[in-house]
């Protein structure tokens, strides 16, 4: 069915997660009419745990949901960098009041299903929000005035534009920017979450924690209000397929790949019952994800290795860029994804470029490498790190400003 008659202000937001839901509450506050699909039977999120900088509190506070979204966060005091054979610290970056008052918002950990609920019940406050769950959006053609947006189930439906945000894997990429699928990095992950009891007691730190060695790194921070610690291990293997993610993972694997690490570390990859695995890939930095209508936003337009931990925090400024450039283009979307491209792709691709290099030089290090690593490290002060973390945390300065 095609409807042929449609408002010219209204637009269609491939992909219901947290990229989706936050570019359709930027749209909404700016009074556009704005409706999301998303191909799963219902609006949820994969995995557990994320980190939040500052950055992500600027753009969810421009959002209108930055409250809500403080009140299901832990803020940790500290990220702390341990080498995992030999139990040793490498650095701490104090992320406590003097972090929070240099960059106007704190550090945060939280699980990805509550950033995805707050985001969700926001739009479904939102009377110019609609949300349609089975819905996959396979492709698009450029119409007058606007597009058609073609579904797996053959609905064919028109609006005055396309927001790809439909993920790593985007049907919406392949016609915009048709550069085939992502490229696998040959790095496993293995997730799990612990009940806090199930934690190791003297590991039970108010920190982002990562013990890095040759290959691997283990990541561990509580969530939930301390009721649950999210652990994330990772390995570098041989480049792997990309396919379902989420499965069961093997734990004696798991155990052989990490078999390196100290013993304190180690027993929290020991007590966990059951892992989900997935196998990391990104994509190279584009100059164009645009066409004429139709954009990109989040995965779809830049994905990226978790290394920095600012995936998500990258679609949540997105959302906010491309809001602002709508509503000052008075919706002429034709020439406000440009202008919001453009303010995105270098930012974005830095972190593309700097997530691939942190995985490799920084976290992964051995030998002649991580001794270096670590005396460069021991040797910066907290406002040295400050320093060179402003470019992230402490933009993009606009959205600070209103």
């Amino acid at each position: 069915m095609t409807t042929e008659t449609f408002d010219s202000r209204s637009i269609i937001v491939a992909g219901g997660g947290i990229g989706g839901l936050a570019a359709a509450l930027a749209l909404s506050n700016k009074g556009f009419t704005v409706t999301v699909l998303e191909q799963a039977r219902e609006f949820g999120e994969l995995g557990a745990g994320i980190q939040l900088g500052p950055n992500a509190f600027h753009a969810l506070d421009r959002l209108g949901v930055g409250q809500e979204a403080r009140s299901r966060a832990v803020f940790v005091d500290h990220l702390i960098m341990m080498d995992g054979p030999s139990g040793e610290k490498i650095a701490e970056i104090p992320v406590n009041e003097p972090f929070r008052q240099r960059f106007g918002n704190p550090y945060a950990v939280i699980h990805r299903a509550d950033v995805h609920g707050v985001l969700l019940e926001g739009c479904r406050k939102s009377p110019h929000i609609s949300l349609a769950t089975s819905k996959r959006v396979v492709a698009y053609e450029r119409v007058p005035g606007g597009v058609k947006v073609i579904t797996a189930d053959g609905e064919h439906l028109l609006a005055g534009a396309l927001i790809g945000a439909d993920g790593l894997r985007s049907r919406v990429r392949e016609q915009v920017v048709g550069d085939g699928g992502p490229k696998s990095s040959g790095h496993i992950c293995f997730r799990a979450v612990l009940p806090i009891d199930q934690m190791p007691e003297d590991l039970r730190w108010n920190a982002a924690t990562l013990w890095a060695g040759p290959g691997t790194h283990l990541v561990h921070y509580p969530l939930r209000g301390w009721k649950e610690f999210n652990i994330v291990a990772t390995f570098q293997g041989e480049p792997a397929a990309i396919g379902p993610q989420g499965l069961p993972g093997d734990r004696d694997e798991l155990l052989f790949r990490f078999r390196h690490l100290s013993a304190k570390p180690r027993k929290i990859l020991e007590t966990a019952p059951s892992w989900k695995r997935w196998v990391l890939g990104d994509r190279d930095p584009v100059e164009n994800w645009t066409d004429g209508v139709v954009t990109l936003l989040g995965d779809a337009a830049h994905p990226m290795h978790q290394y920095f931990a600012q995936g998500a925090c990258m679609a949540l400024e997105d959302a906010v860029c491309l809001g602002d450039k709508v509503a000052a283009s008075d919706g002429d979307f034709a020439a406000a994804f440009p202008a919001y491209q453009l303010l995105r792709v270098v930012r974005t691709a830095r972190v593309q470029l700097s997530a691939r290099e942190i995985g490799r030089h920084l976290y992964h290090a051995s030998g002649v490498h991580a001794e270096v690593r670590t005396a460069v490290l021991r040797a910066k002060t907290p406002e040295q790190f400050y320093d060179s973390l402003d470019w992230i945390y402490g933009g993009p300065e606009e959205y600070r400003k209103k």
